[in-house]
């Protein structure tokens, strides 16, 4: 019982803490960049103009950059 409390658990907690932190600074960053390279507004195509297609290729940027970042903290 004493380990779940030991040291292991707080390197454990803060190096997950950190990669969060990272994880969500990455997202943040790329939506960022798609919001720049495209030449209209975001929110406009999806909400207003109801374009799934869009809604999806700017998920599955989300969801390869997701997989990139779990590929990294795994390794």
């Amino acid at each position: 019982m004493s380990d779940i409390f030991g040291d292991q658990f707080l390197s454990h907690f803060v190096s997950t803490v950190i990669y969060c932190v990272l994880g969500c600074a990455l997202f943040a960053a790329a939506f960022r960049a798609i919001m720049m390279v495209t030449p209209f507004s975001i929110r406009k195509e999806i909400e207003e103009d109801q374009n799934t297609a869009f809604a999806i290729m700017i998920g599955s940027v989300f969801l390869g950059l997701a997989i990139i970042v779990a590929a990294a903290i795994h390794s």
